[in-house]
């Protein structure tokens, strides 16, 4: 039930940063993204971090600027070209870099099958990069446009990291402080750089369409990051780092069914591409 939550939320985030962009720059929306949801769960976060152990600071920092800090404004800046729908079924890495990361540092097991699951998930990559990234008003056509994926694909390294983080070094703590505390970390900078170096402010006043914009961007802070890092942090704690990430079987569905309605181009290379992907998701899941 938790993954299948998950991935409708997820699924929806791709489509609402589209929308946010039509606005706002890729920077203006990571920002409001992250400082939105620390706002959102800063209660949490004062009642939980004078209980947090001192050497488990480092840990939630560092799952925090990689997991959700960095990769919010490489998501929002990849949708500046690249179509809501692709950047769904791209985010399906997350499971290829969740088992890489845990057999580099914290010696999970890596079979042959798995081996295998990697390579189909990164050849699908490269054929997802190949196609053209067509995704109506806000993401403009044009050749290359897909190689924008590339931020995506360093997102989900700092994906996989991070889950790995937070499955063996933080299991100790509940999913809300993990959460809260560990945007707490990182809205403060999110908040002063929104506030102070960039046109948000200004935007706001002033520019037509920038108040639904931004409630596309509260709305996707508020269930995309805060609501659904919580449950995430729950599924990673109660089950294991590979099976929490495997919410991506899903999302690229939920993704692509938006992208869908908003006009966004699909075609047999698309479809080619993201079944590639989602076998290596699916090998790599069920090798032992």
């Amino acid at each position: 039930m938790l993954l299948l939550v998950l991935a409708s939320i997820w699924g929806t985030s791709f489509i609402l940063m589209k929308k946010g962009l039509v606005v706002f720059s890729a920077m203006e929306l990571g920002a409001t993204r992250v400082s939105v949801a620390a706002l959102l769960l800063l209660p949490f976060a004062l009642r939980h971090v004078r209980r947090v152990e001192r050497s488990r600071f480092k840990w939630l920092a560092l799952s925090g600027v990689v997991g959700t800090l960095i990769p919010a404004f490489l998501f929002a800046y990849a949708e500046t070209r690249l179509a809501s729908g692709l950047a769904g079924v791209l985010n399906a890495l997350t499971v290829v870099f969740t088992l890489l990361v845990g057999a580099l540092l914290f010696r999970q097991r890596l079979t042959g099958l798995r081996v295998l699951g990697i390579t189909l998930g990164l050849v699908g990559t490269v054929v997802m990069l190949q196609l053209g990234g067509s995704g109506g008003d806000a993401t403009p056509a044009g050749e290359g446009n897909a190689w924008y994926g590339i931020y995506i694909l360093i997102a989900t390294m700092g994906y996989g990291l991070s889950v790995n983080v937070i499955k063996h070094k933080l299991s100790a703590m509940t999913p809300v402080a993990v959460t809260s505390v560990l945007l707490l970390l990182i809205g403060g900078p999110a908040l002063a750089y929104l506030l102070l170096g960039t046109g948000f402010l200004h935007k706001l006043a002033t520019v037509p369409g920038a108040w639904a914009a931004f409630g596309y961007i509260a709305l996707l802070a508020t269930m995309s990051t805060a609501v659904a890092m919580v449950l995430f942090n729950r599924l990673i704690q109660q089950s294991t780092a590979l099976f929490a990430s495997s919410s991506t079987y899903l999302i690229p569905i939920v993704a692509l069914a938006w992208g869908a309605l908003d006009g966004e181009a699909f075609n047999l290379w698309h479809f080619a591409g993201m079944v590639v992907i989602l076998a290596g998701v699916l090998i790599i899941h069920r090798a032992r």
